[in-house]
């Protein structure tokens, strides 16, 4: 009964959405207060709900329970039990599920930390975001269920994806859902505001560090993701610009862009109705996505095999969410204020030509993975769109964008002197400019991309170091611990971020200017050097794992002059439980600081020679390190305690009265 009672949970966890759904958004329109605050309640108690069914369909993949289709589908009795539980969201109805409990746990998430909002923004913001669980419990229920029987139970399950059964399948999908999902915060907060009347610095002060959380999350689901292509796919590369990929880069980039203008709106008062804007692309470019992966419409490695009625669906909620939040903005933009002034040479302008590169990258971005859709469904015949027209179109747009991230810090709000900052800035260019030319010939040879790429990283690290210098000349009397601690957590957190970003260009910069490949035939005894390295082929054995056997080959590595440098295995796995066994990659990587030696097994030639592809990639690790170093940034950022003190403070004096909109006085200084 634990499959009906997954299904019990999850029609109870519709019921209790549409309650916070609807109640509380008539309560907060006709001021009935016992409707607004069903919300809460009604949120916790969806979670739980989902949380069940989730522990419901979690134990019927331990158990192996071959009598539910989806676990027939992506299990096996011979599956380690690490991946019989991670097979819970390997496929299409767990995925949404998944989805569906982070979805729940951000609501529940906000209904806990909601307390200094007034009763009439929580009930709308809950209620946003209850429409929202309305329409995946839906999907669930309708298209995609779960626990559907199947009978007769099947003797054993057809085994899980060979690729799923990875570590990586434990780690990305759950960060990159915990980042699409995230963005639905953003979005309820804007929906809420347009509601009220009014965007407002509370407004953003309140919903900003949840972009923050969302945007580290999506940050790291991305770069794990990226980390798990590129051992498990055995072609070496980070980033093919697949259609799936680019679902998750545009979220990303569009939440950049609200991360900064979310800034600009606290502490200016301005960008109001272009950050509510920024809110409903993100988020609906996270429906897009979602889209994209499940529709069908897609050839992916990442994408699921789906019938078109979950697309169809998908398509119809994706234009009711959009269609009806674009009315709304365009209905409630006439009404709000432009907001502060600001000069052509100031901080907010930097910021808003920032924003608008990073809009227009990501258009091009979706123009390039729509347009060959479109061609095909109107029968123009097939258009493959790959990385040529990403690396002629994208990077145009996304070096300016690079650039202005060294100045943008330095100038000032309101109003700066261009004499002035570039007086300011002439050091950090100078310093940039002299390494660009001479790193890369200290790398091997001058190449202009990589002289160009190494320029905006170095740029942004100068310039990063400047702007610290500047805040602590500021108190030249203090001590250096004394200056050091008198910036605010939230400061560290943006300069740890652009410092990452500064790390990730040295990483593309370089791998792409000066990695190597080489393929080649080897048997027992014989040598390939690559980049000054020497792989000895010492044979190949055969392994056998709980659900698969292999070929597992051993490469001795030395330096040129005989040092020894390490022992590769590269294996070629068949799983042998699946429907139709075929043969996997896995590879074989030696990381360092600067490079990593990467070793695939390719096909049998004969009873001795097999094919070999041997790569030298030269700081790759630091393309995700900068990732890393980004998501660690905006956790800093979000864990500045200026304004947890600042809601204890409010919250002991008493509350003036205020009419009903966005928040009251304490609730403009709160955050998660």
């Amino acid at each position: 009964m634990i499959a009906e009672l997954g299904q019990l949970a999850l029609v109870l966890a519709l019921l209790l959405a549409a309650v916070q759904a609807l109640l509380p958004l008539w309560g907060a329109a006709r001021g009935h207060a016992a409707w607004m605050a069903l919300a809460g309640p009604a949120a916790r108690a969806q979670f739980l709900f989902v949380a069940i069914a989730f522990g419901c369909l979690t134990r019927l993949f331990v158990a192996n329970d071959f009598s539910v289709e989806y676990v027939a589908e992506h299990s096996n009795s011979a599956l380690p039990l690490v991946y019989r539980v991670c097979a819970v969201w390997g496929g299409h109805e767990g995925s949404v599920l998944l989805w569906l409990l982070i979805l729940a746990g951000w609501t529940a998430a906000v209904s806990l930390r909601s307390r200094h909002l007034d009763a009439r923004t929580t009930a709308r913001i809950l209620g946003v975001m209850g429409l929202v669980s309305v329409g995946f419990a839906l999907f669930i229920l309708l298209t995609s269920n779960p626990f559907a029987r199947l009978l007769p139970a099947a003797p054993n399950g057809a085994d899980l994806n060979p690729q799923l059964q990875d570590p990586g399948l434990i780690m990305h999908p759950p960060l990159l859902y915990m980042g699409y999902v995230g963005t639905t915060v953003a979005f309820a907060f804007a929906i809420a505001a347009l509601l009220a009347g009014r965007l407002d610095a509370a407004w953003a002060r309140w919903s900003r560090p949840w972009a923050t959380v969302s945007w580290c999350f999506l940050t790291l689901g991305i770069a794990i993701g990226s980390v798990w292509a590129y051992y498990e796919l055995g072609w070496g590369g980070w980033w093919f610009w697949d259609p799936v990929e680019n679902a998750s880069l545009m979220p990303w980039l569009v939440s950049t862009a609200l991360l900064h203008s979310l800034a600009v709106t606290e502490k200016r008062d301005t960008f109001k109705m272009w950050t509510a804007l920024l809110a409903i692309i993100a988020f609906s470019l996270s429906l897009l996505g979602t889209f994209l992966v499940r529709s069908g419409v897609l050839t992916s490695v990442h994408a699921f095999a789906t019938d078109p009625a979950r697309g169809i669906y998908i398509l119809v909620f994706f234009t009711l969410v959009v269609g009806g939040s674009l009315a709304l903005f365009a209905w409630r933009a006439p009404s709000v204020g432009i907001g502060g002034r600001f000069a052509l040479v100031s901080r907010e302008s930097m910021l808003l030509v920032n924003n608008v590169l990073l809009l227009v990258a990501c258009a091009a971005v979706l123009l390039g993975t729509l347009y060959p859709l479109a061609i095909d469904a109107l029968g123009l015949g097939k258009l493959s769109v790959g990385p040529p027209y990403f690396d002629t179109v994208f990077v145009p747009l996304i070096a300016p964008a690079l650039f202005l991230v060294g100045v943008g810090p330095l100038a000032r709000w309101r109003e700066d002197n261009a004499l002035d900052l570039a007086r300011r800035l002439r050091w950090a260019l100078a310093v940039s400019l002299a390494a660009a030319l001479v790193a890369p010939w200290l790398l091997g040879s001058w190449k202009p991309m990589v002289g160009f790429g190494l320029f905006l990283a170095l740029w942004i690290a100068a310039t990063s170091v400047l702007n610290v210098v500047e805040k602590l000349r500021r108190h030249p009397r203090a001590q250096w611990r004394q200056r050091l601690a008198a910036q605010p957590p939230s400061y560290w957190g943006m300069q740890l971020a652009h410092l990452g970003v500064a790390v990730f260009i040295v990483g593309v910069t370089v791998v792409n200017g000066y990695e190597l490949e080489k393929d080649v035939t080897m048997e027992p005894g014989e040598t390939a050097t690559l980049a000054g390295y020497r792989f000895e082929f010492q044979g190949v054995d055969r392994q056998r794992g709980p659900n698969y056997s292999a070929d597992r080959a051993r490469l001795a590595v030395t330096t040129e002059s005989g040092r020894a440098v390490t022992t590769l295995w590269p294996e070629r796995r068949v799983y042998t439980e699946g429907r139709n066994p075929a043969p996997m990659t896995e590879a074989a990587i030696h990381t360092g600081l600067t490079r990593d030696l990467y070793a695939a097994l390719g096909d049998r030639l004969s009873e001795q020679r097999w094919i070999v592809r041997l790569y030298y990639k030269p700081f790759v690790d630091w393309i995700w390190g900068g990732c890393f170093l980004m998501a660690l940034g905006g956790l800093i950022a979000v864990l500045d305690r200026r304004y947890r003190l600042r809601v204890r403070a409010a919250a002991t004096r008493p509350a003036p009265a205020t009419p009903p909109g966005l928040a009251t006085a304490t609730a403009r200084t709160a955050t998660p």
